[in-house]
């Protein structure tokens, strides 16, 4: 058994078993289950599940392209390496919730953090500043993923109890809704989908908080604040 897998192909496995079924829903059965595989072959790779939700986390990282930086002017960059973000968060939305529950760390995310610097080194931002900055939109963009992640954690939760999972959250917001009608502006933004669906934000939501803080940073390098 200790030969018939690698690392890799167990960490593979563990993404998708992540994916599908959540931090709850990993264990080293079902991921013995999924490789075809005894449970106890996964240990002669990896010796925990901690160690396996590091190494999975890590691994997603490297999904992130990085942008050119001889080729692409630091604006551009910053905005592609955090729609890409967005995006891998999006599609394995464990991660945000496993940064508050597992020691997450490896080469993919240094991988990133590093090329992040370089944009905002590029940009003209002094050392201090250029991390302070890569971490202001690393933070935005995971905040940003967290109604998702939410959404799709409370439908498992909700389903285990038997009861359907959409009428639940159909009468959640109908409590909320009355609740909001005592409120002028929730009241005017009632039906739109920010206020009819559980964890929406208006359209564009995204686009527009990137757009403000790279506009924020562009300001303070006018004004010779990022040296």
């Amino acid at each position: 058994m200790r030969d018939t897998l690698t690392e890799d192909q167990i960490v593979r496995a563990a993404i998708e078993l992540l994916d599908s079924e959540g931090l709850d829903g990993l264990n080293m059965r079902s991921l013995g289950h999924r490789l075809g595989s005894a449970a106890t072959a996964i240990y002669w790779h990896i010796k925990t599940k901690d160690d396996l939700v590091r190494l999975a986390g890590d691994a997603i990282w490297n999904e992130v392209e990085l942008p050119d930086l001889d080729t692409t002017d630091w604006r551009t960059a910053a905005a592609t390496l955090a729609t890409a973000l967005h995006a891998m968060l999006t599609r394995h939305p464990w991660l945000g919730q496993a940064f508050g529950s597992h020691l997450l760390y490896g080469p993919g995310k240094a991988r990133f953090d590093d090329h992040s610097l370089a944009v905002f080194e590029k940009a003209g931002f002094a050392a201090a500043d250029a991390d302070r900055a890569a971490a202001t939109v690393c933070l935005f963009v995971l905040g940003s993923t967290l109604g998702p992640a939410a959404q799709i954690s409370l439908n498992r939760r909700l389903g285990k109890n038997g009861k359907d999972p959409e009428q639940q959250l159909s009468q959640a917001m109908a409590r909320a809704t009355d609740i909001a009608m005592r409120f002028p502006r929730l009241r005017e933004r009632l039906g739109t989908p920010a206020t009819s669906d559980y964890a929406a934000a208006p359209d564009n939501s995204f686009e527009f908080g990137l757009r403000s803080i790279l506009d924020g940073f562009e300001a303070r390098l006018a004004a010779g604040q990022g040296e």
